[in-house]
Parts: C-alpha cells; structure tokens; sequence
C-alpha cells in the first residue's frame, strides 16, 4: 500500500450494513486484509483439524497462521485480500452467520491505537499527532500509516493493534491517515530504558532496485519485526536470520533507511537482546553478504 493511495485507504468500504462480504470486498480492494467475526466480537473457532492449532499453522513457526484449511481458521491470520477465498463456499457460508468485518491491520500497514475511554481519548489529544479517528462503542480507535509489533494495556484504556492482531471495522472514520510516529511505537517496548539508539548505517546501495513500490519495502520491514516478535526460544539466532533476511532482500539498492533499521533494532531489544547484539548481528549479516 502505498502514500499516495491514503486519500482513499479505508474509505471504499461503506459503514457495516448486514452486507459483510460487500464490506470484506471493498476492504480487500483497497489492500486491507479481513476476516469474518462471530456474535462477541471474536473470531470463528478453528476446524477440528485446525483445533488447538494442532495443523501446525504457518510453516516453521510457532505462532498461528494459514495453513491448507480452507476455513478462516487461526483468527488474525487468516485475514486475507485474496477475492477467491472470501467468496468461496466456505467462507460464504461462514459470511452468513458473521456479526461483523475484522481486519488484520499490520497486513495493511496500518497500526490501530484503541482508545478504550474518555480519559484515554484525553491522553490521545494531547500526546499523539491527530490523525484518522473512528468512533467505538466506549471511545475511539486512531489509524496510523505504519506497522508495529501489537500490545495490549500499553497505559489504562490504550492497546495497540497492528502485526499479528485483529481489529474490527467501524467505517471510514474522519481526517488523513498520519505516519507511525514514534511517541505509539515506544509504547509498545516493555522497558523503553533499555533500548538505545541505533549505532549503525543503512548500507550505501548503488544495486538495481526491483521494488516496485515502497509497499514492498514496509510489508518487508513488517514481517521483519513480526518475526522478531514471535521468537519464543533462539532469539539470538531469530535476530541474525532475519537482519540476514532484510539485507539480502533490501540492502544492496539504498531503500533500506536508519529508520528501517531502528525499527528492528527496536523489535530485538524488546525481546531481551542488548544493542551490542544487535550491531554484531547486523554486522555479521552485512559481511556475509558482502554488503
């Protein structure tokens, strides 16, 4: 998705009418990825292959995600932009017995800010950039344009919707889309003293660039730190392969920025690793490529 497609980003999908699917389309359309939701708010269970996650979900990984089933099991990933799937026989079937539209937003490079109160609304107004608002039940939810890791209760009545999340789709709301500024990000980080800034330089570049729109370089960044995130053991190594990962696909032609690079820098420190490791990891993925 790109900046200067904002204008119309979540505005050609009219206001939840009983029509979900129309809905689903519309978002899909527009690059947002969506999925059905049951009465609660919540996602449809999984299959029974799928139960307990018992199918393996995303291969390699140890966090939920597509497999083979055809049904929108794994709740936020199986968010999906693809118009085949959602009008499929099953998903259509599931479509008819659906309460309202989710929409994965760190797969649209989105991050919501769920204001959950007045008094967190407050905290917005005087805290954050102003940016597109949506009315919720209790108070309001902010989009920026930008992806993080999500994290919930970040201060009383705020959570944090982005990467491996789900939030559900109110209608357009009001006012342009901002850029993730970093004042939501940090708040994500569980011990912001820890982190520091970055100490190292987005390589030089000079290769053939072959992105196509800088789309491709967020949703990279994105997966990035959702991988990042994810580790459950051999954070060291996650690190490594995914710096390794980002250079390999982004270092060699100067789109990679030092912003970039704090981003995952920013993701690592929050699972535990120190700058040191990180500036070796990257310094190691830079020799090995030759970058």
């Amino acid at each position: 998705m790109t900046p200067d497609c904002q204008p119309r980003h979540l505005t050609d999908a009219n206001h939840p009418d009983g029509n979900h699917l129309r809905t689903a389309l519309a978002l899909a359309a527009a690059g947002v990825p969506v999925l059905p939701l049951r009465a609660g708010k919540v996602p449809f269970g999984n299959c029974p292959v799928c139960k307990g996650n018992a199918c393996g979900g995303r291969p390699n990984m140890k966090t939920p995600g597509p497999c083979a089933c055809p049904r929108p099991c794994h709740a936020w990933a199986a968010a999906t932009t693809a118009p085949n799937v959602l009008t499929s026989p099953v998903w259509a079937a599931v479509w008819r017995e659906a309460a309202a539209v989710a929409y994965h937003p760190g797969g649209g490079g989105l991050t919501v800010v769920d204001l959950d109160n007045a008094d967190a609304i407050m905290w917005a107004r005087e805290t954050l950039p102003g940016t597109r608002t949506v009315p919720t039940t209790r108070g309001e939810h902010w989009l920026y344009r930008g992806a993080m890791p999500s994290a919930n209760a970040v201060r009383p009545g705020v959570d944090i919707k982005s990467t491996m999340a789900y939030a559900r789709w109110l209608g357009p709301g009001t006012g342009m889309i901002a850029v993730l500024p970093d004042a939501v990000r940090v708040l994500a980080v569980k011990n912001p003293v820890a982190v520091r800034p970055v100490t190292v330089t987005a390589p030089v570049g000079g290769g053939v660039c072959r992105h196509r729109t800088p789309t491709y370089l967020e949703r990279g960044i994105v997966m990035a730190e959702e991988t990042i995130t994810a580790a459950t053991s051999g954070v060291h190594a996650t690190v490594y392969r995914t710096f390794l990962a980002v250079l390999s696909a982004h270092g060699r032609c100067g789109c990679l920025t030092d912003t970039h690079i704090g981003r995952l820098f920013t993701a690592a420190q929050a699972k535990g690793e120190t700058v040191r490791h990180c500036t070796d990891a990257w310094t190691n993925a830079l020799a090995r490529l030759g970058v």
